[in-house]
């Protein structure tokens, strides 16, 4: 992956979770963006710590970067619990499960990341431990073996997905707050993208972090990542002060258009266009075409082109828009 195509993706690396760490708001009203999940979850954390209860487990599903982790965290903080932290891969067998569920106080947060790729068998015993609040573990081995019931703390499960329609319904009915995060406005990343400046040390005019938030994919990680590289280019080129000129160079050296669009997303709507005539196209195919995995395409490129307009998916398969047509230049010739 070139820089150009890391800058985009929705991927953080360890790096930039240390970065992110320090960037993190702590309470609910320093979280920029997202109003609607907010509104509704201080409402559900002033009833449970009203009641003395914990939180009801919570569901968080969106695209990769809009701040699924830090809301988990906010949560926490807001019902003044401690949370662990884990990911659905990290989870390997029920006995993971039990060690961390048994480290819980009462109230805790467990914050499980990729809940979608929970091993099955981890999935069946999160069940009665998110309802009943107790698991049953086998002890011991052949005819001598018999299930120990394990009491549990009430604690609270925030899971994270990029991919809810991967998740059982088993699994999903149990969570009884259920948060779409959705593509952030420009204005609200205009504001994120000045806070992290202010973090950074870093000189920036207003114009200049609005021409980098309407580039930034509608997401909070991204437009970080793409100020520190305007950042570099500022003060190497320039002399140091982020603005709207400098942004704008910056930005198109990193092959990032206007619309937020960076080398791959265009790669796929010329594919789509050259190839195949604006489709439609087969995911898998597309994916082949470019060079890509089918899930990355799926998760972290096409919701965006989705959403603005640039890709529509149809029975046959995804069909680029004469949006899509117009913004490289091509002629529309319609459907």
């Amino acid at each position: 992956m070139t820089e150009e195509e890391r800058l985009l993706a929705g991927e953080a690396t360890p790096e930039e979770e240390v970065i992110e760490t320090s960037l993190r708001p702590q309470r609910l009203s320093q979280y920029i963006g997202q109003d609607k999940v907010k509104q509704e979850l201080s409402i559900y954390i002033q009833a449970a710590r009203s009641r003395s209860e914990s939180l009801d487990h919570v569901l968080l599903y969106g695209p990769p970067g809009l701040g699924k982790t830090t809301m988990a965290m906010v949560i926490a903080n807001e019902m003044a619990v401690q949370i662990r932290t884990t990911s659905g891969p990290a989870i390997e067998r029920p006995g993971d499960l039990v060690a961390m569920l048994n480290e819980l106080e009462p109230g805790d947060v467990l914050f499980i990341d990729e809940i979608h790729r929970l091993p099955r068998v981890v999935e069946e015993m999160l069940y009665s431990a998110m309802e009943d609040f107790y698991v049953d573990i086998m002890v011991g081995q052949g005819p001598t073996a018999h299930p120990v019931h394990f009491a549990l703390p009430p604690f609270t499960l925030v899971g994270a997905t990029t991919r809810a329609g991967m998740l059982s319904a088993p699994l999903r009915d149990r969570f009884g707050i259920v948060s779409h995060m959705e593509y952030y406005k420009t204005a609200d990343l205009r504001e994120i993208v000045l806070r992290t400046a202010d973090i950074f040390n870093t000189e920036i005019v207003d114009d200049g972090a609005y021409e980098i938030a309407r580039r930034s994919r509608g997401t909070p990680r991204i437009a970080n990542r793409l100020l520190k590289r305007v950042r570099d280019y500022a003060q190497v080129q320039s002399d140091g002060v982020v603005n709207r000129q400098i942004a704008d160079q910056a930005l198109e050296m990193l092959q990032v258009d206007h619309e937020g669009l960076d080398y791959v997303d265009q790669k796929i709507l010329r594919t789509m266009i050259e190839l195949y005539q604006g489709g439609p196209i087969g995911l898998s195919t597309l994916a082949v075409n470019i060079s890509e995995e089918m899930e990355t395409v799926e998760d972290m490129y096409e919701p965006y082109l989705i959403q603005k307009g640039f890709i529509k998916r149809t029975p046959r398969g995804r069909v680029a828009t004469q949006i899509a047509y117009e913004h490289l230049g091509y002629k529309y010739f319609g459907e």
